[in-house]
């Protein structure tokens, strides 16, 4: 299942930090790091996506259910605002996928054959490396 979606400005807290990092003589002056804080549980995101959302073992996933992102890849703060939308998005989509449910099968009676003969040659292949007998 593909999910159109993107987040409404209301649902972001988006606010501009220091960066970490070595910065020269700009580290002191420019916050170009960008924390993005999303609540899941007001969004406008559908029931199923939220309960995956929520129990996704994710660090950026607080206990409160608020995605928390930090981007400061780039030296723009614009630039490091997209980038934390991008990756949020990335996470709702990531969890909107729904995997097949996996159906047990049993092998077939031919691969089951194959593979015993298999083992028997290597098994033959193994003995005839032993000492020779006269």
């Amino acid at each position: 299942m593909h999910l159109d979606w993107t987040p409404a400005d209301w649902e972001l807290d988006i606010s501009a930090i220091r960066a970490s990092g070595p910065g020269g003589q700009n580290v002191n002056k420019v916050s170009n790091a960008v924390h993005l804080r999303f609540d899941i549980r007001r969004s406008t995101l559908p029931a199923a996506i939220k309960e995956r959302l929520l129990a996704l073992s994710d660090q950026r996933v607080t206990s409160e259910g608020v995605v928390v992102i930090k981007a400061q890849e780039s030296r723009s703060l614009e630039q490091n605002r997209a980038d934390a939308v991008a990756r949020l998005i990335a996470l709702v989509q990531s969890v909107a996928h729904v995997p097949k449910k996996r159906r047990p099968t049993k092998p077939t009676h031919g691969s089951q054959r194959r593979r015993l003969e298999a083992k028997t040659q290597r098994g033959e292949i193994k003995e005839g490396r032993g000492k020779v007998r006269v």
